[in-house]
């Protein structure tokens, strides 16, 4: 059972949306009132928002002004995935490598089984966003325990701080909500590729699959259609 998003996560992936899309543009300041009311919250979630997408480089603090849209480059988008990729991909190699892979595999399924019902359910379309946020959160975080490696923990985690390089920086077009209950859909069959290949210790495809499944998070060019054309950072 996945617990619904709390409101400050649902503002961060809105805001998040509207950084990518343009809607906010690069340098544009973000008033908290204003878009408290836009989203339908109280001030305190946009408050924790912004803070933890500062910590992504997406936003940027003007002082006592409050905060700034920070439109990031296509190119640092890829470079902070390519590292994303690496990572995740080492870590699904270790898992494979381990004495124990086929247990390793199976408690992975466990959150595969949470991933499948989603999408065995064709009515679920109002709520399937909260619900795939936080089967991704949880398989991926699984993915690093499995590593047994605390260093890719770590180093992820610095990585995370970089714009749209986290598990958890999902988008969504709201205009084209089938598209993207497919793109999801097609995500939860690349984890089930890897966890495959993790049970058949088979470290060489769990490697190549998963950084796989980072690259294609930049392969999706209606969300980042913005951002295909460099666009110049503000100095911090």
């Amino acid at each position: 059972m996945v617990k619904p998003l709390k409101p400050g996560q649902r503002v961060i992936a809105a805001l998040r949306s509207m950084i990518a899309s343009g809607e906010l543009p690069d340098g544009e300041r973000i008033a908290e009132i204003h878009t408290a009311e836009r989203l339908g919250v109280s001030r305190m979630p946009v408050r924790t928002a912004l803070r933890a997408l500062e910590q992504e480089g997406l936003v940027i603090k003007l002082g006592a002004r409050g905060y700034a849209a920070r439109g990031p480059t296509r190119s640092q988008i890829e470079g902070a995935v390519e590292v994303r990729g690496v990572l995740e991909g080492l870590a699904a190699r270790r898992a494979a490598l381990r004495s124990d892979h086929a247990k390793v595999a199976r408690r992975l399924e466990k959150h595969l089984a949470i991933g499948a019902a989603l999408f065995a359910d064709t009515n679920n379309t109002a709520n399937y966003f909260e619900q795939f946020y936080a089967y991704n959160l949880t398989f991926h975080d699984q993915l690093l325990v499995e590593s047994d490696n605390e260093a890719i923990q770590v180093a992820l985690a610095r990585n995370n701080h970089l714009p749209f390089a986290s598990a958890s920086a999902i988008i969504v077009v709201e205009a084209d909500p089938a598209a993207d209950l497919a793109r999801l859909a097609r995500a939860h069959q690349e984890h089930v590729a890897v966890v495959a290949a993790i049970a058949a210790g088979d470290a060489d495809s769990a490697e190549r699959l998963m950084r796989d499944h980072a690259r294609r998070a930049m392969g999706d060019g209606a969300l980042f259609e913005r951002l295909g054309r460099e666009i110049a950072t503000p100095a911090s």
